[in-house]
């Protein structure tokens, strides 16, 4: 088995910085960022931090969700730990790793939404543009096609989560 970077640290680096300067400077910012735990992170701990730099100091909760398991097709989404009541009436951006099919984010906004968020944004580092995805992220690191993508938080059945660049398992 080989693996291939598709994005490099010092790419992943500067995308995510720019992300930064987009959020920041959005007519509607955040004022809790909400990463899904596992695979979002990596890409949540630079978002934030880089945020904070651009004077958009956020603060943090954690939503574990788990969908793929050992496997790389994603069955039904479990929630490990869900939103707390902190979220009424706040602005939620959710952090994630990848957007493939959409579900992880569907289930994420929907458990949000129902704990009372005023609103929720969605930002993920990789955003495989399927047309049948069930969500949209509004802000989005890389593009992919449909590669099964691994490291900067994301795995192949456990596998290469901290590898530092955004690759794929040839």
């Amino acid at each position: 088995m080989t693996l291939s970077e598709l994005h490099s640290e010092e790419a992943i680096a500067a995308r995510v910085g720019a992300l930064a300067k987009k959020i920041a400077r959005a007519p509607l910012l955040p004022d809790i960022a909400m990463p899904v735990l596992v695979g979002g992170f990596m890409f949540a701990a630079d978002l934030v931090r880089a945020l904070a730099r651009e004077g958009a100091m956020l603060e943090i909760e954690m939503l574990w969700l788990r969908s793929y398991g050992d496997k790389r097709l994603a069955n039904a989404i479990s929630m490990i730990a869900g939103p707390s009541e902190h979220i009424a009436g706040r602005h939620v951006l959710v952090i994630d790793g990848v957007l493939d099919y959409g579900r992880t984010i569907a289930k994420a906004v929907s458990l949000i939404e129902a704990a009372g968020a005023a609103s929720v944004q969605v930002a993920v580092a990789i955003d495989k543009q399927r047309p049948d995805a069930v969500a949209k992220a509004d802000y989005v690191g890389f593009e992919a096609g449909t590669d099964f993508v691994i490291g900067y938080g994301m795995d192949d059945a456990g596998k290469h989560r901290s590898l530092p660049y955004i690759g794929k398992v040839d």
